[in-house]
């Protein structure tokens, strides 16, 4: 007996070595669909020294200061394996092997830094963008200069041959804008009657634990996007629009207390589900109702101009080419509530909706700082990082 089923186990592993069955990994159908890769070379010229932070994005969401998309990946090229037998002297070129694995089709852009301070952290927004002394670098188009747009399809599941290059005349000059209120004041409360709100916010040097920001500055800067020679005036006020730019986004209800409302997983894509609001049209004052799309609510805001305005113009009112850094900005935000789920079309919307609102400033450089943020006392214990009171402030609808 022991003979004959030993005989038919020969016969059944012979049968499957012939034709072998499907195997899966798991039992999510989701694990199991075709993904693809896109691989390169990082090129650095320079004197630049680190780890080498490269990350995807979706083309369509581009990262600050273009955009507010976040990378859809990321990966690390460790600093031995690009400038291993180096000396501090020498410029390169220097190359090293990258990837990323997994990526589903679609198109993608490649942007990433130099980490000169070793001081990145992806898991936190006060530690996961560049610092001073970082050089930045990106994926581009030879022919145009921009970014080089990637395009992952079911015809081309991988692109090889994607360089990603870095200079040092990319160097980032300033520490991200890590701020607190002027006051210390940890609330301002705005209502629908109450009129505009004015406060000034300070650069604040955050040097503990992993946060390494001793040296923040506001870069104040015209906006010239069409090159004329003009400085950009988008909403039509009459006043040229600068950097830095102020946003002030509604906060989840919900338990993570730092997600925006719509975007509990913070992937910067508006949920499916989630809250809608009444809007207005502006020029007949009428009800739109809400119309089961989830809104992305901000409150009007920006800077104060009147001390601004010789620092960027020049007598003749041309922008001047070069940013000048200042320690403070005057902030003027208004009682009124936009939803800008549509970047191009901005909507104001009927009443101002109650709950926590964030402040993010936003440099020309892309380098951005947010409060509230992990540091504020009762959620930096969460994540096992320092307190620090000022980071706690916050706008409050009530």
């Amino acid at each position: 007996m022991k003979a004959l089923f030993a005989a038919a186990l020969v016969f059944s592993l012979g049968l499957m070595g012939c034709e072998p069955p499907m195997v899966y990994s798991t039992a999510d159908r989701r694990q199991n669909t075709a993904l693809s890769r896109i691989e390169g070379e990082v090129v650095i010229t320079g004197k630049a020294r680190g780890a080498v932070v490269l990350f995807l994005f979706d083309a369509t969401r581009p990262p600050p200061p273009v955009g507010t998309g976040r990378p859809v990946s990321l990966t690390v090229v460790p600093r031995d394996d690009v400038f291993a037998g180096s000396n501090a002297n020498d410029t390169g070129p220097f190359v090293a092997r990258y990837a990323f694995s997994l990526v589903p089709p679609g198109k993608y852009t490649v942007r990433g830094f130099i980490d000169t301070n070793a001081d990145f952290v992806p898991w936190y927004s006060v530690t996961s963008e560049v610092n001073g002394g970082d050089v930045g670098g990106a994926a581009i188009d030879v022919a145009t200069g921009a970014s080089r747009v990637i395009d992952v399809s079911a015809e081309q599941p991988t692109v090889v041959d994607v360089p990603v290059s870095f200079s040092d005349t990319a160097t980032v000059t300033v520490d991200r804008p890590a701020f607190s209120e002027s006051t210390g004041n940890p609330t301002i409360t705005v209502t629908a009657s109450g009129g505009n709100k004015v406060f000034d916010i300070n650069a604040t040097p955050l040097n503990t634990g992993i946060v390494h920001e001793g040296k923040p500055a506001f870069l104040v800067k015209a906006i010239d996007d069409n090159k004329d020679g003009v400085p950009d005036d988008t909403n039509g006020d009459g006043l040229p629009d600068v950097w830095p730019k102020i946003f002030v986004r509604k906060l989840s209800d919900l338990d993570n207390p730092l997600a925006d409302e719509n975007d509990v997983d913070r992937n910067g894509v508006l949920d499916a589900n989630g809250a809608d609001y009444e809007h207005v049209n502006p020029l007949t004052g009428t009800t739109i109702p809400a119309d089961g799309q989830p809104d992305a609510v901000v409150l009007a805001a920006g800077i104060d101009l009147t001390d601004i305005l010789p620092l960027v113009l020049e007598p003749g009112g041309a922008p001047k080419p070069q940013p000048t850094a200042v320690a403070s900005l005057h902030i003027v935000m208004k009682p009124l509530a936009i939803d800008v789920s549509n970047p191009r079309a901005p909507a104001p919307l009927r009443a101002l909706p109650k709950g926590r609102y964030a402040l993010t400033v936003m440099q020309f450089t892309g380098q951005t700082w947010r409060v509230p943020n992990e540091l504020a006392p009762g959620v930096s214990e969460r994540f096992g990082l320092p307190t620090v009171a000022s980071q706690a402030f916050v706008i409050q609808v009530p």
